[in-house]
């Protein structure tokens, strides 16, 4: 598969996950609003931030460093080694499922079982459905590797689809049941996920068009584990550096979780805070999550394929490099211009958004600013995305290695900083430690990617750097929809509402006009590599 094929097919990947990002926010950011209608603050805040930790640590623990190794250079390799390997995802995080659950029961506060009953039920639920979405690791890893596009965008629907129908008919039929709701709904989109690769693989492997595509795997007993005559068990250069990014992933976790373990483990805030914390935070990721996550994602696969993991950049092929360069300078952009976007006219709808969502439960009190920080944050996640999933997509193992020493440091920076801003601040400390945690890295990545390109041709970093003029047609619409919430928003009957909504879409508009103006040669690369993928889909 030549570089511009890849190209395509990781722009058609990243173009269903957003789509499937949307679904996913979209569906959760519902959900809340219902459920807030029904349950507790307080129960809110023990399933979204207590027990999810719990699940998201244990899957981030057990199979982060695997995915990274794994789907790092050619789809052409012993697939029977590389399946093995994936295969330790699941003693493993049975391994961190019993001793994260120990620590969730025994060591951490238990919520009032008066206020949110079956806490212990709760733990073992979503300990256990992180070891049944291991099981699906190997098939996972395999259709990311072959660009299988569909599979990835039915599977993590339907899962999510069937997770969020039963929630809502239990939570009508059954609101009593508590914590019970969320933990059969937390086991069914994880047995649905496995449910799903497993069936497209049993159907897929034998059938003429794995032949006519030379699938490397030839029956479904080839992707359970297999010993390999006269050879070893595992591609050791693969397990090394599998080891060299679980180092990493330990620290990774702490720092993309790392306000949720201060709010879980040093009980700056109560259970009904976290509740209010997690909803905003949602609110704030919808739009962030669904386009930068999926670009990070996908990218990473663009350059670990066209680029060779621990060469220099005179040691490449000259056209990948152009490529490489080019799809970098223009991604840096569009994330940089999105995030812009998101910060300057989030700042003045914050207010507005979660009056709408919550009512003043959410509009008062801390929540705006909590939210306007969230818009300042996102911005610092799109640029952090993109430059750290081509520095991470080429650093070869003894640079992962050095890194993570830059990332114990900085863990424990954010840590501390996350705790006094906290008391300082409030909630909204959190999302000023994440912003400084994020210029670090970026700081970090940026660098790297400098001396990368410094002996060719090429500077992709000047995709950080958009049209001044764009630059202060930011400024005067931050400047005008300011002031036009302090004038009419949000106490001011719905007219006034109408108005700011108004002269806040007259300020998008012009700011996009303008982007169509200044930035061409993004707008140029948009059209050729995510429109069209949108329209296959339409059409």
């Amino acid at each position: 598969m030549g570089p511009q094929e890849v190209l395509g097919q990781t722009t058609r990947l990243a173009s269903s996950s957003a789509l499937l990002q949307v679904l996913f926010r979209a569906v959760t950011f519902a959900l809340n609003a219902f459920a807030l209608r029904y349950l507790s603050r307080e129960l809110i805040g023990v399933v979204n931030v207590r027990l999810t930790l719990l699940y998201s640590t244990v899957v981030f623990l057990a199979r982060e460093a695997f995915r990274r190794a794994c789907l790092s250079g050619s789809a052409k390799r012993n697939w029977t080694k590389t399946i093995n390997l994936l295969w330790l995802t699941v003693p493993l995080g049975v391994f961190w499922s019993v001793c994260l659950s120990l620590v969730w029961l025994h060591l951490l506060e238990v919520p009032d079982p008066s206020v949110v009953p079956h806490y212990q039920a709760g733990v073992v639920a979503f300990g256990l459905s992180a070891i049944i979405e291991l099981l699906g690791e190997p098939f996972w890893v395999l259709a990311q590797a072959h660009l299988f596009v569909r599979l990835k965008v039915i599977a993590e629907s339907l899962s999510v689809l069937s997770k969020c129908v039963l929630t809502v008919v239990l939570v009508v039929l059954y609101p009593q049941w508590g914590l019970y709701i969320f933990c059969l709904a937390q086991l069914l989109y994880a047995s649905v996920l496995v449910l799903c690769y497993v069936i497209y693989f049993v159907t897929f492997l034998g059938s003429p068009e794995a032949t006519k595509k030379s699938f490397p795997v030839a029956r479904m007993k080839s992707l359970l584990p297999n010993l390999v005559e006269d050879e070893t068990f595992v591609n050791w250069k693969e397990a090394r550096l599998t080891w060299s990014f679980f180092k990493q992933s330990f620290l990774k976790q702490i720092l993309t979780e790392g306000e949720r373990y201060v709010m879980t483990f040093l009980n700056v805030l109560n259970f009904g805070d976290q509740g209010v914390y997690d909803i905003v935070n949602n609110l704030g990721s919808l739009v962030a999550r669904f386009i930068f996550l999926p670009i990070e994602e996908s990218f990473y696969v663009f350059f670990a394929k066209v680029l060779e993991r621990g060469k220099s950049v005179k040691d490449q092929k000259k056209d990948d490099v152009a490529m490489a360069a080019n799809v970098l300078e223009s991604l840096l952009k569009l994330v940089l211009l999105t995030g812009l976007t998101i910060t300057v006219f989030g700042y003045a709808y914050s207010q507005l958004a979660l009056d709408i969502y919550g009512g003043s439960m959410l509009s008062s009190g801390t929540g705006p600013d909590l939210l306007r920080c969230y818009s300042l944050y996102v911005l610092f996640l799109a640029v952090n995305g993109v430059t750290e999933c081509f520095t991470f997509a080429l650093m070869c193992k003894e640079e992962v290695d050095r890194y993570n020493f830059v990332m114990l440091a900085l863990s424990f920076t954010f840590l501390c900083i996350s705790y006094f801003l906290t008391h300082w601040h409030g909630s909204v400390g959190f999302i000023l430690a994440n912003c400084f945690n994020m210029g670090i890295r970026i700081a970090h990545s940026i660098h790297y990617i400098y001396a990368y390109f410094k002996e060719s041709t090429y500077r992709p970093l000047t995709g950080l750097l958009p049209s001044p003029f764009l630059v202060l047609i930011y400024i005067i619409s931050g400047v005008i929809t300011g002031f036009s919430e302090v004038f009419f928003c949000c106490d001011k009957g719905w007219m006034a509402r109408l108005i700011h909504v108004s002269m806040g879409a007259l300020c998008f508009g012009t700011t996009i006009v303008t982007m169509f103006c200044t930035e061409r040669k993004l707008i140029h690369f948009v059209r050729r590599q995510f429109l069209p993928q949108y329209l296959k889909k339409g059409s």
